[in-house]
């Protein structure tokens, strides 16, 4: 086993390798001490429990809300545009990751998100 420290955008992670045997490819851990700990997020606002389905759909990326496709109540098919993000200057489509209605959306044209924020949901 080899012990090495790493640093990776200022974060300095121990990283232990074992060899097993010349045809084995190495194995890395997990980092075990970051050195900074990034600020957390504030979290997403949070819909009306009455409002909200079973399936979140969420942001995969940070972006604005560009336009909205659906509104509640709306029945959809896996693929179907619910909402557009403005991503780096491209408009990109938030699709239905499955056939269902759309049971809230989450945000409003303008928002700005975050990646993981939550967007819509589907029943």
């Amino acid at each position: 086993m080899k012990n090495y420290t790493i640093t990776v955008n200022g974060n300095v992670y121990d990283v232990t390798v074992e060899e097993n045997g010349a045809a084995a490819p190495a194995r890395a851990q997990a980092p075990v001490r970051p050195a900074a700990a990034p600020a957390p997020a504030a979290p997403a606002p949070a819909a009306p429990a009455s409002a909200a389905g079973s399936v979140k759909i969420e942001a995969g990326a940070a972006g604005k809300v560009f336009k909205i496709e659906k509104k509640a109540g709306d029945a959809v098919k896996k693929g179907d545009a619910i909402l557009v993000l403005e991503i780096m200057k491209m408009e990109t489509p938030v699709v239905a990751p499955s056939d269902g209605t759309v049971a809230s959306i989450d945000v409003s044209v303008g928002d700005a998100v975050e990646s993981g924020a939550l967007l819509a949901t589907l029943n």
